[in-house]
Order: C-alpha cells, then sequence, then structure tokens
C-alpha cells in the first residue's frame, strides 16, 4: 500500500513537472521560473506520501525475502528504488538509470514466470485486452490527427 500511494505521489509529480515545462512554452522562461519558485512550497497532501514510498520499496523487499518470492540479490535491487529521486522538479541523477535496471532485475524475472507458469487468460479476458488496446490505439491516432480536439 506503501509502494502504490508513493506511486500516486509519482504522478502528481510528473503532473507539476509537465505543467512547469509547459509555462515555459506559453508564457516564458523567467515567468514559468517565477511561478514555480513562488509556488513550491504551497501545501499538498501527496507531499506526505513521499516517506511511503521511499518505505515501501523496502517493506515490499522485505516481504518478498521473508516469503521467498525474491532472493536475497533480487529483493536488494527492489529495495533500492528507495534511492531514486523524488519530488518536484528532482530531475535525474547519474544513478538513476541503474536503480531503473534494478527494478527490472527484481521484477522482470518474476513477471516471465508468472506469464510462463500461470493459467492461460479466459476468451473473455483476450477479447478485453484487444478492445482495450485498440481503442488506445486508436484515441492516440486521433489525438495526433486532430490535436485542435485535445486543447479543449
Amino acid at each position: 500500500m506503501f509502494t502504490i500511494l508513493g506511486l500516486m505521489g509519482r504522478v502528481f509529480h510528473g503532473g507539476i513537472d509537465h505543467l512547469a515545462f509547459q509555462l515555459v512554452n506559453v508564457q516564458s522562461l523567467e515567468l514559468a521560473v517565477k511561478a514555480v519558485s513562488d509556488s513550491y512550497h504551497a501545501f499538498h497532501i501527496v507531499r506526505y506520501f513521499n516517506g511511503m514510498m521511499m518505505f515501501g520499496w523496502v517493506l515490499l523487499a522485505i516481504g518478498a525475502y521473508r516469503s521467498r518470492l525474491l532472493g536475497f540479490f533480487r529483493s536488494a535491487a527492489l529495495a533500492s528504488m528507495f534511492f531514486f529521486p523524488l519530488g518536484t522538479l528532482k530531475g535525474t541523477r547519474f544513478e538513476s538509470p541503474f536503480l531503473i535496471l534494478g527494478l527490472c532485475i527484481a521484477l522482470v524475472p518474476l513477471g516471465i514466470k508468472v506469464l510462463c507458469d500461470g493459467p492461460p487468460p479466459s476468451g473473455k479476458a483476450t477479447i478485453w485486452t484487444i478492445v482495450f488496446v485498440v481503442t488506445g490505439i486508436v484515441f492516440i491516432v486521433l489525438s495526433i490527427l486532430f490535436p485542435e480536439f485535445m486543447r479543449r
């Protein structure tokens, strides 16, 4: 739960980052810097998810190790996400790609195992997956072809 709430915080910060970068395009660099710096310490409830996210990765790794779902090395790789930068406009540090690689080392083999060992998806699940993928592709293509609809 802590990790999920923390990931919600990451989405929120991503939205703020996107707005800040778009302000440069619609206003100017000076106005964007002023808007961001003036509102940087404004209250938002999501800020309290940051600690949850950091602790959540460690808690998730401990649980995965203790339940024998992941071995020590892969659990440590999962726990390394504790060090991933978080917050508004924090940017990416030198070690960020290595931390993401740790997440992949921890979870990709598990995902492959679940896909290979689990039951095949039902026909209904397959149909719904196809419907959602095709619908997503259609919306992406339409938003590229008709960008004026996205501006409303």
